[in-house]
């Protein structure tokens, strides 16, 4: 690298010292970048570093800017803008992207704890629906007569046959399909269940 004399303006430094290296760098001239990166650094890391607020952060993007400069520098316009102004909108894109992507990552890191932690919808809202039904049908329950009850509670709570509870009971078969058919048609009046 050349050293600049005392006196003498680094070629970085003038109006359009920084275009004209663009244009060399454009080409591939490594020292031209090397006087680019030189008189550039500073300023793109600064910005990246009120951007981000992290020093870390700030040098990976720098360096990312620095790289995106080497490559692309033949898309910068002079007509559009100056040298530096290019780029540092690079840099401030690429600090904002960073952001972005941090938030990004943030926010679904932040919604599948949520899911993680709450119960599904559909599951509360089953619970409480089985809840709500078992309740009801307690309530319907009670409204039978004694023997209704007992017969039904046999057969259904018990999963026994009419034969077994009729057996269970000492109650005639006959009886008990006439106490499950009354008791049934109490409950499904009880529960709102159309026939």
């Amino acid at each position: 690298m050349r050293v600049v004399a005392s006196g003498e303006q680094s070629p970085a430094s003038g109006p359009g010292a920084l275009e004209s290296l663009l244009e060399r760098v454009a080409q591939g001239d490594q020292e031209a970048f090397e006087s680019v990166y030189h008189a550039v650094a500073g300023s793109v890391l600064g910005l990246a570093r009120r951007v981000l607020r992290d020093s870390a952060q700030a040098e990976e993007v720098a360096q990312e800017v620095l790289i995106d400069i080497w490559r692309t520098a033949s898309r910068f316009d002079p007509a559009r803008g100056s040298a530096m102004t290019w780029m540092l909108t690079l840099a401030h894109r690429r600090a904002v992207d960073r952001v972005r992507s941090a938030q990004a990552s943030a926010n679904r890191e932040h919604r599948t704890a949520l899911r993680e932690n709450t119960p599904a919808f559909d599951e509360v809202s089953e619970q409480v629906e089985h809840r709500l039904e078992r309740e009801q049908v307690r309530r319907c329950l009670e409204s039978l007569t004694e023997i209704q009850r007992e017969a039904v509670t046999v057969a259904y709570y018990r999963g026994r046959t009419y034969r077994e509870t009729a057996d269970l009971l000492g109650v005639a078969l006959g009886t008990i399909k006439t106490r499950m058919r009354d008791g049934l048609i109490r409950l499904r009046d009880c529960l709102g269940v159309a026939a």
